[in-house]
């Protein structure tokens, strides 16, 4: 029996390296990108650029040191984290916030030609919210906003794997 569920596995993995199965993410042949270079011009310290290049370098972009060694460069326009209040209860007090995230990119080559014009990402979050437990909100809003961090540095890397020139207008 275990020598069957072996050849079975081994069978399985075999179909899927076959059928050219990889996890999202990770970029196995590194030539899904139109460029080879890329300039990230973004400050310094904030998670979402941190995460960003760790993604790059996942997917084998070469990060430049300076824009003229690059072949695109990405710009970080904005990135923004707010919070709403969504709903209240009869007493006046906070029921739910709605979280939000939004990064703006820009993504242009040495003679300036947009390959990306500036494209905002953005996303939302619905939280509920107990006053009684003020430590436990404030793990699950940083943990939302990790997650939307996450998608939208996934949704960058996919729009970055389907970047073109831009005709000019």
């Amino acid at each position: 029996m275990t020598t069957t569920r072996n050849a079975f596995l081994l069978l399985m993995m075999l179909a899927l390296a076959a059928c050219n199965f990889h996890l999202r993410g990770s970029n196995i042949s590194g030539d899904q990108f139109p460029f080879k270079s890329l300039y990230l011009k973004a400050p310094e310290g904030l998670p979402f650029v941190g995460d960003l290049k760790h993604d790059l370098k996942i997917n084998r972009i070469a990060l430049a040191a300076t824009p003229e060694q690059a072949d695109l460069v990405l710009e970080v326009v904005s990135i923004q984290a707010t919070k709403q209040i969504l709903s209240l209860s009869g007493s006046g007090r906070v029921q739910e916030y709605q979280l939000f995230y939004r990064v703006s990119l820009r993504a242009y080559d040495k003679q300036k030609t947009d390959w990306l014009p500036v494209e905002d990402i953005s996303m939302s979050r619905t939280m509920p919210y107990d006053d009684t437990q003020i430590l436990a909100d404030q793990e699950e809003e940083a943990m939302l906003y990790k997650d939307m961090r996450s998608d939208a540095v996934a949704q960058a890397i996919r729009r970055l794997s389907r970047a073109k020139p831009q005709p000019m207008p």
